[in-house]
């Protein structure tokens, strides 16, 4: 089984930093891509970050480009979310999400979640 534990979450003033962690664990084989989403009360789940395999390739929402940055340590198979300039529009539960391959003989692909860390952006 493979688990997804995000970290970092907490309350910050507006126009301050968050750095959230997620590692990912287990009978892992490789990760695909890793995905950050969020979702505040009464909205939907939208994805804020994506990054590939290779680390380089990257995708942000409209709403946090410019402001947040995604980035991925492989080798401790980590995904992180930098935060920037946080509005209070930006406070929701962050959810970690990745495409993974487990199991070391004949890996099986699963997308996962993790459990999610809340952000809380005071005005």
């Amino acid at each position: 089984q493979v688990q997804l534990v995000e970290s970092g979450g907490g309350l910050v003033q507006t126009g301050g930093s968050l750095r959230l962690s997620c590692a990912a664990s287990g009978r892992i084989s490789s990760i695909g891509a890793m995905n950050w989403y969020r979702q505040a009360p009464g909205k939907e789940r939208e994805r804020v970050a994506s990054i590939g395999v290779d680390g380089l390739s990257t995708n942000y929402a409209d709403s946090v480009r410019g402001r947040f940055t995604i980035s991925r340590d492989n080798t401790i198979n980590t995904v992180y979310l930098q935060g920037n300039s946080l509005k209070p529009e930006d406070s929701a539960v962050y959810y970690c999400n990745a495409d993974v391959w487990s199991g070391l003989n004949n890996p099986t692909f699963q997308n996962y979640w993790g459990q999610g860390t809340q952000v809380t952006v005071s005005a």
